[in-house]
């Protein structure tokens, strides 16, 4: 430092905080009261001198002042647009100091950290980047600032919390103010178990020790949407000894600094959201070691593609989230079949297709997702009924979603689709959230088995079990219809006969009505129509025996069939549908 006619020379050192290698910049400056007025720069790696003549505040180039000293690599939001520090340093011919910036959203930016040709920093697209003021950023606040700004404890006392509280030290008694305001704030804090911080700019855990003294209670807890990394949640998670729930989604969260010593941070966590965070499956293997107790894994929206198998680890997940991500085929399933405890797995608008469990046949059951309860397929391109198929490999599979998939459009009846989803998967209970009771079950398998009755002759099937052998081809197709003949007793030639026209030569039907457990009550013969539900039917006879409808159970014995009763279980279907014919007999209970 030299001083030269009311003023000073001086040279400050700038360190190269960027990403290509530049050691940094020298500065000479020429200060009088308070004014920079010239300054000289020297670029470490050329030693090319640079001078300017400029008059600026001294605080003005002192931006640096108000920048982290960790600043590169630092999350930030600027006029509500979130980014990542890559540079921090001049840009000349400016004399201050500037922020390189790289923007989530690179529409945001301008270049791809390039200026007058010097590469200041590297984006990974070619418009992700600009150049910002300090002054116009935000690094963040600590995690207790921020739990204080969003529930509103705030240490403003009203008059009737400026009550003096004293204690004595040694001869001198000591006043506190506020004390008590204090006190209750911190009582109230030590109380919350369940925080949410979404969107609060929280960027660093605070003080050390300072989360576990204030809220030391929390279990649940959403970070959302800030400016975090691991490192600092991990500083944040291990004060947080009964911390079971976390949600950092929508952070770009980086790589842990250490994965062993951040295990004890997470040690008790059994829920975790990463949706639209950047990470990559590989990724969640290399840090899964931070979570051993894990259960459940919601990683939506993330871009990934392809998956890997996890070995030692995940082992007791129960739910996984793959929402929104597109995978490049059906067969990266595979990798996470053997997860030995999961539950429930979502791959709606995963852009799959199809689904292969290739250890066994069809008609058997799989070795993969052993587990399996609930699965969501949603928004996909599902359109073959095999992809249904081998749903029915898995064990334990009761919940199914598949809405908005060509599949559901392949009938003009959405609900004759579902009934045959649920005739397809025996174990399936829930379909698209709906239960499917014991009697919708029953009435879809019925249907199910008469509708393909004719497939299952002309494909070799016979009622004499000595020569039932329908083709391969059948079976792959229809892997339960063995199995619902074997359960419901094989479609006869009457069953299976086709639907007339309606005529007016066909429509009506002369039929015995019989009630069997009342020998005192006379046989009723009454013309009825084919198309006539079995709910009306049910009506009729209530007006017509006196008899409460609801209660009311309908079978019928053919004149080709004696010796066989046929349940009337669906009251939607219409007696056509049940091959009902004339001189057949309904037989009635109650």
């Amino acid at each position: 430092m030299k001083r030269i006619g009311g003023g000073i020379w001086t040279s400050w050192r700038i360190p190269g905080l960027n990403q290509v290698g530049q050691t940094g910049w020298t500065i000479r400056v020429f200060i009088r009261r308070h004014l920079l007025c010239y300054y000289e720069t020297v670029n470490n790696d050329d030693g090319v001198l640079h001078s300017y003549s400029v008059i600026f505040s001294l605080g003005s180039f002192m931006m640096n002042s108000i920048v982290p000293p960790d600043a590169k690599g630092r999350r930030i939001i600027c006029d509500g647009d979130y980014a990542t520090v890559r540079y921090v340093g001049p840009v000349p011919p400016s004399p201050e100091l500037w922020l390189g910036v790289e923007w989530d959203n690179p529409q945001r930016g301008k270049h791809s950290g390039c200026h007058q040709g010097t590469q200041y920093f590297i984006c990974s697209h070619p418009t992700g980047g600009s150049f910002i003021r300090p002054k116009k950023v935000c690094f963040g606040v600590d995690f207790i600032a921020a739990i204080k700004n969003r529930y509103g404890f705030e240490d403003k006392q009203s008059e009737k919390d400026q009550e003096v509280a004293a204690i004595v030290i040694g001869k001198k008694t000591v006043e506190l103010v506020g004390f008590q305001r204090i006190q209750q704030i911190k009582s109230q804090l030590n109380k919350l178990t369940e925080i949410s911080l979404r969107e609060c700019v929280v960027c660093d855990s605070g003080q050390k020790g300072e989360i576990f003294q204030t809220c030391p209670n929390i279990m649940s807890l959403n970070l959302s949407k800030n400016l975090l990394s691991w490192d600092k949640v991990a500083d944040i998670a291990c004060q947080l000894k009964k911390l079971e729930i976390l949600d950092l989604s929508e952070n770009k969260l980086g790589v842990p600094s250490d994965l062993v010593s951040f295990t004890s941070a997470f040690i008790n966590l059994r829920v975790l959201c990463l949706n639209g965070t950047g990470v990559m499956w590989t990724e969640v293997l290399m840090y899964s070691p931070m979570w051993p107790l894990l259960e459940e894994l919601y990683l939506a929206s993330n871009n990934i593609t392809v998956l890997e198998r996890p070995v030692n680890t995940l082992q007791s997940l129960k739910i996984l989230d793959l929402l929104n991500n597109k995978l490049i085929d059906e067969n990266q399933l595979q990798h996470i079949a053997y997860l030995p405890r999961l539950e429930q797995l979502i791959i709606s608008n995963t852009g799959i297709s199809s689904i292969h469990f290739p250890d066994v046949g069809y008609g058997c059951k799989s070795a993969m997702f052993p587990s399996l309860r609930s699965l969501a397929v949603n928004n996909n391109k599902i359109a073959d009924w095999s992809f249904i198929n081998e749903l029915d490999k898995l064990q334990c599979l009761q919940s199914l979603n598949c809405k908005n998939n060509p599949i559901m459009e392949s009938n003009k009846n959405i609900e004759t689709v579902k009934q045959l989803i649920i005739a397809k998967i025996g174990n399936l209970k829930f379909l698209d959230k709906s239960e499917i009771l014991p009697k919708e079950r029953q009435g879809a398998e019925l249907d199910y088995r008469k509708i393909f009755g004719n497939d299952w002759l002309q494909a070799g099937g016979h009622q004499n079990p000595e020569k039932n052998r329908p083709n391969e081809e059948f079976l792959a197709d229809h892997p339960r219809y063995k199995l619902l003949c074997s359960k419901y007793g094989a479609p006869e030639e009457g069953e299976l006969k086709q639907e007339k026209p309606f005529t007016l030569k066909n429509q009506l039907l002369t039929l015995t009505i019989v009630c069997p457990d009342k020998p005192n009550q006379k046989p009723i013969e009454k013309k009825l129509p084919d198309s006539m539900t079995i709910q009306k039917v049910k009506g009729l006879l209530h007006r017509l025996l006196r008899i409460p409808g609801s209660n009311l159970r309908l079978s019928y014995k053919s004149t080709k069939m004696e010796s066989r009763e046929i349940t009337l279980q669906n009251d939607l279907k219409s007696l056509a549908f049940y091959s009902v014919e004339n001189g057949d007999c309904i037989l009635v209970r109650w």
